[in-house]
């Protein structure tokens, strides 16, 4: 997935931080498309429209990630939030992924 890239704690040049960094948003990006795929068979696979939200399941991923990030010495709250947004996006992509299916 990733290029060959200088680790952070390696950057000796702000261009080398930058050229991590947008290497890092492609990876991500390719990451996010996995991730949406997975919806788009949720979508197929689930049956009923009502169990594509799903609260319970959204506060366990936000949690694990909230968990994870602050584990990792990232800023638990903003990850949590980001990745609420992420989980909402979802969401709605698989809302519409579920109608798509069955017109």
């Amino acid at each position: 997935m990733t290029t060959r890239i200088t680790m952070p704690d390696d950057c000796e040049t702000m261009t080398e931080v930058r050229e991590g960094v947008d290497q890092t948003d492609r990876d991500l990006l390719a990451l996010l498309e996995r991730r949406y795929g997975y919806m788009r068979a949720a979508a197929r696979i689930k049956q009923d429209r009502g169990t594509v939200r799903d609260e319970r399941r959204k506060a366990q991923v936000i949690e694990a990630m909230r968990d994870g990030a602050a584990r990792a010495g990232l800023p638990a709250h903003d990850i949590a939030g980001l990745w609420d947004m992420l989980v909402e996006s979802s969401i709605a992509y698989e809302l519409a992924a579920w109608d798509r299916l069955r017109r």
